[in-house]
């Protein structure tokens, strides 16, 4: 069963759409109670950090989420804001991320990009495979994803970084540490790259 976090942040209606087309097992939990039978986990998010951080805590989730996630290795998947948070900090804000991934989120330096508008980094995007996974199992790297965001995730270290991007310079575009995955782009709108992310991560198996 993949549970969507329905935490008031991200896009659940469409993440959930592409399962129901590809008849994968899912819920949407929008209260702790709602989290059952739960075999990955899926952490949406939109929007600024601190706010995104603020829902969390609010919404009754992080306690459940810890001891499932950390303690119980139940795979999750961050997708953009829902990524960044898994970090220990932003420079967007002043909250403490989840800090299920050691590093920092900071923002794109737009003196590097030649292009405009220069942020928002907005579009399609390519990625390379720095540390290869399960996850990215029949992707085209070259047709990328569709991606919106003005930070991106620092790892600490580089072996949890899964793919890099480019826009004015490189930047982890997705991580993994165990468990636990992050994407910075938007799956749910990156058409069959999207798709097939999404299904490789319903069939993820953590050892």
């Amino acid at each position: 069963m993949v549970t969507i976090i329905n935490y008031g942040s991200g896009n659940v209606r469409a993440i959930a759409n592409i399962y129901e087309r590809l008849r994968i097992e899912h819920s949407i939990a929008s209260r702790p109670e709602d989290f059952k039978d739960t075999t990955k986990i899926i952490l949406p998010g939109v929007g600024a950090f601190d706010e995104t951080m603020s829902m969390l805590n609010n919404s009754g989730f992080v306690d459940i989420l810890t001891e499932s996630v950390i303690l119980k290795k139940t795979p999750v998947l961050g997708i953009c804001v829902g990524m960044q948070i898994l970090a220990e900090s932003s420079e967007e804000g002043e909250l403490k991320g989840l800090g299920w991934i050691g590093g920092q989120v900071k923002k794109i330096d737009k003196n590097n990009i030649t292009n405009k508008p220069k942020i928002p980094h907005l579009g399609w995007n390519s990625v390379k495979i720095k540390n290869d996974s399960q996850i990215l199992q029949g992707i085209n790297e070259e047709e990328g994803f569709y991606f919106v965001h003005s930070y991106y995730f620092e790892c600490t270290d580089e072996k949890n970084c899964m793919t890099e991007s480019f826009y004015g310079e490189h930047f982890t575009s997705s991580v993994k540490k165990d468990n636990i995955i992050g994407v910075q782009f938007h799956p749910e709108k990156s058409h069959q790259n999207g798709i097939t992310l999404l299904k490789n991560f319903a069939e993820f198996q953590y050892a």
